[in-house]
């Protein structure tokens, strides 16, 4: 499952720091920041609009509910 993610995310900043609790406003640009490299578009047309706000709403949810249940000792070392 995870054989190509590092191909895939090179370039997706890191926006979490191991030291302080992620932000909301850090956790919804991270998401927005996930369905544009994933959707292609910096901005979406109207009529796909809708779809690209729904999709970081969920990618931001499931990042919340992520981080709401990692443990501090087991999150992977950075750099």
């Amino acid at each position: 499952m995870y054989d190509n993610a590092s191909a895939m995310c090179r370039s997706i900043k890191v926006l979490r720091r191991p030291d302080t609790p992620a932000t909301a406003p850090e956790i919804s640009a991270a998401a927005l920041q996930f369905v544009r490299k994933v959707s292609g578009f910096r901005k979406p047309s109207r009529t796909n609009h809708a779809a690209f706000e729904a999709a970081v709403r969920e990618i931001a949810a499931a990042t919340e509910r992520l981080l709401d249940t990692l443990h501090e000792g087991k999150r992977p070392a950075r750099g």
